[in-house]
């Protein structure tokens, strides 16, 4: 974990191929499965989170479930923003989710060299 992790910060690796044990209820694990189909680079509000799992009206809770992840960057909930297109609630503050999504937009716009194999 600790080399992919080095690697995503070195802007060399865009999607974990990790193991997961995802721990949680029922609804958090589906929340948390869909937050690793948000494509590198891009984000996702939490009602069109609640519309994928196919719950239409659980954005708050979707939220929630974001709160409860215990394995951020690797289940990526930094990539979930509020209904206007900026960040809200990320647990671990509004200034780390800025810089991770910031990491990533410049990964994504190609502003970092990228190496071959883990780019995915």
């Amino acid at each position: 974990m600790r080399r992919q992790l080095r690697s995503y910060f070195k802007h060399r690796l865009r999607r974990f191929t990790l193991p997961l044990d995802l721990r949680g209820t029922p609804f958090q694990v589906k929340v948390w499965t869909a937050l690793r189909k948000i494509p590198f680079g891009k984000t996702s509000t939490y009602g069109e989170l609640a519309q994928c799992i196919g719950q239409p009206g659980a954005a708050r809770a979707v939220g929630m479930a974001n709160n409860k992840n215990r394995i951020g960057i690797v289940v990526p909930c930094h990539r979930v923003i509020g209904a206007g297109g900026r960040p809200v609630g990320y647990a671990s503050g509004l200034g780390i989710q800025r810089k991770l999504l910031k990491h990533e937009a410049e990964l994504f716009a190609g502003r970092h060299r990228r190496s071959s194999g883990n780019d995915q």
